[in-house]
Order: C-alpha cells, then sequence, then structure tokens
C-alpha cells in the first residue's frame, strides 16, 4: 500500500570472492572479517588441491567456515558446494527466532575457478535461488602479475570479466605509472566494475591518471595452448630440515618459476608452524601459525603445469644428501 515500506528481502547474501592464483583473496578476507565487514558470515573456503591451508587463517574471524577442498566449485566441486549452501540455509531456517541469525555468506574461491560458472550453478538451483540473493562478485587481481596472467591464461581473463568489483592488490609494488595502465587495461576489459586498491589487505589510497592509456594484451583466440594448470601436493620428509628446504624452493623457483604459479603450504620448524606463501618466483615471508596448524605441516601445495610430482620430490631428495 502506499505509504508503507517495501518488504525487507531476508535471503542470506552471497558474496563470491575470485581472483587468480596469489592475487591475495585470503589476506584481503582475513582483514575484511577482522574489520566485521560482512557481519555475522559463514565462509566456504574451496581449494583446489587436497591439502588445504586457507581455511586455517579464517577460521578465528568467521561466525562458522566450512572447507571444500580437493575440486574446484565451478566444476569438479560443483556439487560439494551446492549441497554445503544447502546445508547452511536449512540450519539457518531453524535458528530460533530469538537468536541472531545468520547474515552473509563468503564463498571464497579457488584460484583456478570462474566465478560466473558458480554464480550460475547457484541461481540455478531452485532451493537455493529462494534462500540466497547473490550480493556481489568482488574479483582480486594482482597488480604485478596480472597483465602476464590476462596474455596468458583465458581463465584469468574470465575471472576479470565477471567481476561487479575489482580490487587491485600489491599496489605498493607498483610503480603509479604501471599501476595507471593497469587500472586503464582492467576499466577497458570491463567498464561496467568498479575498481579499487589494497595493500595487506586495507584499502589503499592510489588514483589512477586518467589519461593513462590501457596496455594491448592478446585477444582470446590468440593465446597459446598451454597445458592445464593443477595442483600437486608434497609431502616433505622429516629429515628435511626449514634451511634445506628454503634454499631448494629458491633454487626450483628461480628455475621454473614461469610453469610453478603458486607455492603454498606448512612447514614445521624450531620456531613455530610456518606459513609458505609463493607466487611464480618471489615468496613472502613466512607467517608462524597456530597450533592448530599441526595437522598439515610440511605438507606444500605446489600449483602450476610441467611438472610432475615425482621430478619435485626427487628433485628435494637429491639436494638434501648432497647437502645443497
Amino acid at each position: 500500500m502506499p505509504g508503507q515500506d517495501a518488504p525487507t528481502d531476508t535471503r542470506l547474501r552471497l558474496t563470491i570472492l575470485g581472483g587468480y592464483l596469489g592475487s591475495g583473496k585470503t589476506t584481503w578476507l582475513r582483514h575484511q572479517l577482522y574489520e566485521g565487514r560482512f557481519g555475522r558470515a559463514h565462509i566456504l573456503v574451496n581449494e583446489a588441491a587436497e591439502t588445504p591451508v586457507d581455511d586455517t587463517l579464517l577460521q578465528q574471524h568467521a561466525s562458522g567456515l566450512t572447507l571444500l577442498a580437493g575440486g574446484c566449485a565451478c566444476c569438479a566441486g560443483q556439487g560439494d558446494l551446492l549441497g554445503a549452501l544447502r546445508q547452511i540455509c536449512n540450519e539457518r531456517s531453524q535458528t530460533d527466532s530469538g537468536k541472531a541469525r545468520l547474515e552473509h555468506i563468503v564463498l571464497e574461491t579457488s584460484g583456478l575457478a570462474d566465478p560466473a560458472a558458480i554464480a550460475t550453478a547457484i541461481q540455478a538451483d531452485p532451493m537455493l535461488v529462494y534462500h540466497i540473493l547473490l550480493d556481489e562478485i568482488i574479483v582480486l587481481a594482482d597488480s604485478v602479475n596480472i597483465i602476464q596472467q590476462l596474455g596468458t591464461e583465458r581463465l584469468g581473463r574470465a575471472q576479470i570479466e565477471a567481476a561487479d568489483r575489482i580490487i587491485l592488490t600489491k599496489v605498493d609494488a607498483q610503480l603509479p605509472s604501471a599501476f595507471s595502465a593497469v587500472h586503464a587495461t582492467l576499466k577497458r576489459l570491463n567498464p561496467g566494475a568498479a575498481i579499487s586498491a589494497a595493500i595487506r589487505g586495507g584499502a589503499a589510497k592510489s588514483e589512477p591518471d586518467p589519461t593513462a592509456a590501457p596496455i594491448d594484451i592478446p585477444a582470446l583466440a590468440e593465446l597459446s595452448r598451454l597445458p592445464a594448470i593443477e595442483p600437486t601436493r608434497l609431502k616433505i620428509d622429516a629429515s628435511v630440515d626449514w634451511a634445506a628446504f628454503s634454499v631448494w624452493l629458491s633454487a626450483l623457483l628461480h628455475a621454473r618459476g614461469h610453469d610453478i604459479v603458486r607455492v603454498k603450504g606448512v612447514f614445521d620448524t624450531s620456531v613455530g608452524f610456518l606459513l609458505l606463501q609463493g607466487v611464480r618466483n618471489s615468496v613472502q615471508a613466512p607467517e608462524i601459525l597456530p597450533p592448530s596448524a599441526t595437522r598439515r605441516a610440511n605438507e606444500i601445495v605446489f600449483i602450476g603445469r610441467n611438472f610432475a610430482k615425482e621430478d619435485l620430490g626427487k628433485s628435494l631428495s637429491y639436494f638434501s644428501l648432497s647437502g645443497g
């Protein structure tokens, strides 16, 4: 009736957080959860690898957390994702009226996932579309590596094109002119997306030069046919110490950084459990993790192409036995 407020949509809000391997999704999400950005939120963490890491970093800031490991939610892991969403909706519908209800779901996708395919699957589910409202697709882009990714990886292009909002990360590692060129390139690929910047998860005040020209990147049809990027889990023997492993890893990334897109895992050292993360030939300073990481210690995931688990294991064993 005229004069009355419009009915409030009480469906769960869903944010899909996408971005290519190493774009900084977990770092950004940790910061947002710490600041209460999503309210009472249940986090879904999708890992392409069977050895997950990101859930350990997020669980202390979430109202609830579900891990989906071993397959991308846009394809092989889609059934598990839809099942997890149905369970969350069912539990919320049974919440007593006097208790605070869940407000938000945040799906942190695998770096190998297409956010648009996930959104399509959810919106095609007659039960989920009744309970869940897709709020936003946020895609993070590593400002240092995004142009290379757009020129060689179809998936990187698809992620950018699917975004409602693009957040450029690691902008402190870019010159202002380079940042402006990257900004202009993404704006040309997705004119409708809002684009902002972040440093270590927090918002950054980086204003692009509006006169900057976009960088030329190949048309999709021109992209070379490369082997698929796949995750490989490597269990590190207890006899290999951190010093030897870190030297071996540095040498490996120096030689094969173009094939190894992402490295992450947990290593048991004398100072505690260290989170190891790297993007191509750059490795971040290790972070000390809580004791809950023990169940995954000394399991490292390599995500890339043109290498085999057996070759990595043999290389590390030879390096360790030879004393580096």
